[in-house]
């Protein structure tokens, strides 16, 4: 799907066109109302469940954080993944894959119901925290720190998938990214609801040592935290001579690869993209990739806290 967001959703404030579209804003939510309230969330007792979910519309860094719980809890008990099947989201289901145990489909209780046929005890949602017919075990709502919560308006006037008081039944919120600001964001979040539990995340990149850094790079990527990328390359001394953003999950043609080639031929400089991004193409071997890894913060609050889900059995 190429899908670009627009730049007014990530306004400090609301502007006009966000006031105008806010009419259709408040009749989605209360259509999305209406249409949950019909519908009764179901729980299956024969397994748990994990939802790393995000109320920010586009890359809050749920993949990572889904491999990051599978990495320490595999040891514990049986896992697997579960994502709802998009044909534009190869990219994640490949990474998930290269990992874990993935179950897809386009219906998450058919999957759960793979899961357990095939002995999973705990199953980690990648997205699907608005699905009204699942009632999670757990649920994490992810946020980037560069994005945070745009200009604040729901769509289509802003970038929220809900209202962000909506944290408040949640209840756990994991933030990424490498901003020295972040108290203003825990207090935001525990303005809302002092009980909720924060946690906090940054990028490691693990094959950096790979790259020169006294060589020229041009960095392009089609995720939803482009932002966030360039920051962790740029804090290990990559010099970037030249970026390019794509919409997220963007499935690149040959020309925009061999202009891409050409424009490095230019500059005289290497390509670089991510992971997920390189799922995407062709094994290039003139395009390099950087492998990065989602780092805890407070990592072992963390732990304790999504092991109370299968230890209270």
């Amino acid at each position: 799907m190429k899908f670009k967001k627009p730049k007014f959703w990530d306004y400090k404030k609301p502007n006009i066109i966000s006031y105008l579209l806010l009419p259709i804003s408040l009749i989605l939510r209360i259509l999305r109302f209406i249409i949950n309230s019909t519908i009764k969330k179901k729980k299956s007792p024969s397994i748990k469940t994990i939802c790393v979910g995000n109320i920010y519309l586009g890359g809050t860094g749920k993949t990572s954080l889904c491999l990051k719980i599978h990495e320490i809890l595999k040891n514990k008990i049986k896992t697997c993944f579960i994502k709802k099947y998009h044909s534009d989201q190869i990219d994640e289901q490949k990474i998930l894959e290269n990992y874990g145990k993935l179950f897809k489909s386009k219906d998450r209780f058919s999957s759960i119901k793979q899961a357990i046929n095939e002995r999973f005890e705990l199953a980690i949602f990648d997205d699907g925290l608005q699905d009204p017919s699942i009632d999670y075990d757990y649920n994490i709502v992810c946020f980037n720190i560069d994005n945070w919560i745009g200009n604040s308006f729901t769509i289509p006037s802003g970038p929220l998938r809900e209202n962000i008081k909506n944290l408040k039944k949640y209840k756990n919120v994991f933030l990424n990214g490498n901003d020295e600001n972040i108290d203003s964001f825990i207090k935001y979040i525990h303005n809302l609801d002092p009980n909720i539990n924060i946690y906090q995340g940054e990028y490691i990149p693990m094959n950096i040592n790979e790259f020169d850094t006294s060589h020229k790079y041009l960095v392009f990527s089609g995720i939803g935290n482009h932002k966030t990328f360039i920051s962790m390359l740029r804090k290990n001394n990559l010099n970037i001579v030249k970026e390019i953003e794509f919409p997220d999950h963007y499935r690149y043609s040959q020309k925009e690869i061999d202009d891409i080639i050409s424009l490095s031929e230019k500059l005289n400089c290497k390509i670089m993209t991510t992971e997920k991004d390189y799922m995407r193409l062709n094994n290039n071997n003139k395009i390099f990739y950087i492998k990065s890894e989602l780092r805890i913060l407070n990592q072992e609050t963390f732990i304790n806290d999504i092991s109370k889900v299968y230890e209270n059995n």
